[in-house]
């Protein structure tokens, strides 16, 4: 299943690579990487350098009228949310972000096509 975020993911960042030059917001779509397993070593230096826990895997840091950013957790149709995502997801909603959750790469492109769409 794991890997179907990875394919998911990995299409959202071909998409906005090539409509980027027709909207270069798209061009600051970047993606988090907390995920998957690593070298305890790795993990210890990413964890030092500030890698937090839950982070949602997208970030476009555009703003529009209503948000200050747009950030996307991936997840497959019946992929859970954990603590430690709902946590984040609900931090940055506070904070005046839309943070959401995406079960495919189709979905994912129509949010962000509809945040770009509400600019400011």
């Amino acid at each position: 299943m794991r890997d179907y975020e990875h394919q998911s993911q990995k299409a959202v960042f071909s998409w906005a690579a090539m409509q980027a030059k027709a909207d270069p917001r798209l061009g600051l779509l970047l993606a988090i990487p907390n995920g998957g397993h690593r070298h305890p070593r790795v993990a210890g230096k990413l964890k030092a350098e500030g890698v937090k826990r839950g982070v949602p895997d997208i970030l476009l840091p555009v703003s529009n009228p209503e948000h200050n950013a747009l950030w996307i957790e991936m997840k497959t149709a019946t992929g859970r949310v954990s603590s430690d995502q709902q946590w984040w997801l609900e931090r940055l909603s506070k904070a005046g972000s839309k943070a959401i959750v995406c079960r495919s790469a189709g979905d994912a492109i129509n949010e962000i096509q509809t945040y770009l769409k509400n600019e400011k």
